[in-house]
């Protein structure tokens, strides 16, 4: 069997083509170029020409053929302007998921089928099962990876079986120390590379910057909402009353109890129970509300004169607000992500400042301080039904199904329980625990023990 590895020149896909050579397949690697431009990566450099240099040096010393291909215009037209439409809409993406389905599982497949390749290999830290139905149909599973520190089966989340059926996970069954140890062992010239990060394919970047070079700035309010004006809003007062009906008692918990998500999450954490029966029945109308982000337009700021100084010139300034206060400047709403405390440049706080919400018309970021920030914490979310994947096609939910997942946000995210619950106006999520920062434009992943059965775009 022919595979054709995507050779990155990073220590995980050297040890996959290594491993591959070792057990025999006809073994040939490609290194892809997908970004040209250097100006948009904080390194400023072509790090592209680096990892090429050293993908080379390891398919040398495997002993396979090695191959180049520029697949540049396809990831500028799939992924890079996805990411700048997204971003010009106050959502989202994550260009990690769409690059491998639209180009390592698609462009770069078509390439290396070409090339006569009856696989393609990468290094992802994931597995792959085949299952036969008792109808006689193939099925392929993606399972979490072994090392659950480096699982990355959610970047896999939009594949589907065609594109499983010709996939290769070879270090899926490996911790990251294993494969560090194995690449040592066999000399290969990317043991000790540094695993890359930021954007796939581009590199780290400023993202406000990289977005410039299509999303146009804007000078805007920063508004921060204090706690007081959850107090009085109708809509916490619904979603409070929303989620007390559908749990088993009369207290639900609807602020996210703050876990660092590097650890791993094992602290304690309090959570809500549902009765089947009542979210049977609850109407649509209530959960499409219990999943709708927190609305701070009500929130208005008045003017007043005063005089100023000695010679009593008159000012103008704004008049105290018991819910909200303007805080500072930004750049352009769409350049923040709900959750992001990172860039924001306001001080004077006790705790951390987040952005809870953004208003791409009006151009205003609102912002909460502390993890416990009542508009950090949401329970429901909904997935448009033309936006679900099945990884699964077998297991698909009818309309009216309720069943009970492992769910994550976003990559790293230890799983979280959750309600599945189709309707026809969409499929929601609804979580035992309140969850931080669900950021529209993110995708949610769904698992049953070990294996993702799919996933859809908040």
């Amino acid at each position: 069997m022919k595979v054709c590895v995507g050779l990155s020149g990073g220590v995980d896909s050297s040890v996959a083509a290594y491993l591959l050579k070792q057990q025999g397949y006809d073994v040939f690697a490609m290194f892809m170029q997908n970004w040209h431009d250097a100006d948009s990566t904080l390194h400023g450099d072509c790090e592209w020409e680096e990892d090429r240099f050293i993908a080379e040096m390891v398919a040398r010393k495997i002993g396979i053929p090695f191959y180049f291909v520029d697949l540049t215009e396809q990831y500028r037209q799939r992924v890079v302007d996805y990411m700048f439409d997204e971003y010009s809409k106050g959502r989202t993406p994550n260009p990690d998921v769409l690059c491998n389905r639209e180009i390592k599982f698609a462009a770069f497949w078509e390439v290396a089928r070409k090339m006569g390749a009856d696989m393609v290999a990468t290094g992802h830290y994931c597995r792959k099962e085949t299952l036969t139905l008792p109808s006689g149909e193939t099925i392929y599973r993606i399972l979490e990876g072994v090392d659950p520190g480096k699982d990355q089966s959610y970047f896999l989340c939009q594949l589907t079986q065609e594109q499983l059926s010709t996939a290769m996970f070879p270090i899926g069954h490996m911790t990251k120390p294993e494969v560090r140890a194995l690449a040592h062992e066999a000399d290969l010239p990317s043991a000790d590379k540094k695993d890359s990060q930021g954007i796939c394919f581009v590199g780290k970047v400023d993202l406000p910057t990289f977005l410039q070079q299509k999303l146009k700035g804007r000078k805007g309010d920063v508004i921060e909402v204090y706690p007081s004006f959850y107090e009085d809003s109708e809509q916490y007062r619904r979603d409070r009353e929303i989620v007390s009906r559908l749990c088993s008692d009369s207290t639900p918990v609807m602020i996210t109890e703050y876990i660092s998500e590097d650890k791993g999450g094992s602290a304690p954490r309090k959570m809500n129970t549902y009765p089947l029966h009542k979210v049977a029945a609850v109407p649509d109308e209530d959960l499409l509300y219990l999943s709708r982000q927190m609305d701070y337009s009500s929130i208005k700021f008045e003017t007043e004169t005063y005089k100023s100084g000695k010679h009593h010139v008159r000012r103008i300034r704004y008049k105290d607000n018991p819910y909200a206060k303007i805080v500072g400047e930004h750049g352009g709403a769409q350049f923040y992500t709900i959750g992001q405390r990172k860039g924001l440049d306001i001080g004077g706080h006790k705790d951390s400042i987040f952005v809870i919400g953004n208003d791409i018309e009006r151009n205003i970021i609102y912002v909460g301080e502390g993890h416990r920030h009542e508009g950090l914490s949401r329970l429901c979310l909904v997935v448009d039904r033309r936006e679900v994947h099945w990884i699964r096609p077998d297991l698909e939910m009818k309309v009216g199904e309720i069943r009970p997942y492992r769910v994550r946000i976003r990559y790293r995210q230890p799983l979280q329980d959750a309600l599945l619950i189709m309707r026809e106006c969409g499929l929601f999520i609804l979580f035992n625990a309140p969850q931080r920062g669900i950021t529209p434009g993110q995708f949610a992943v769904w698992y049953d023990g070990e294996e993702m059965l799919g996933s859809g775009v908040i």
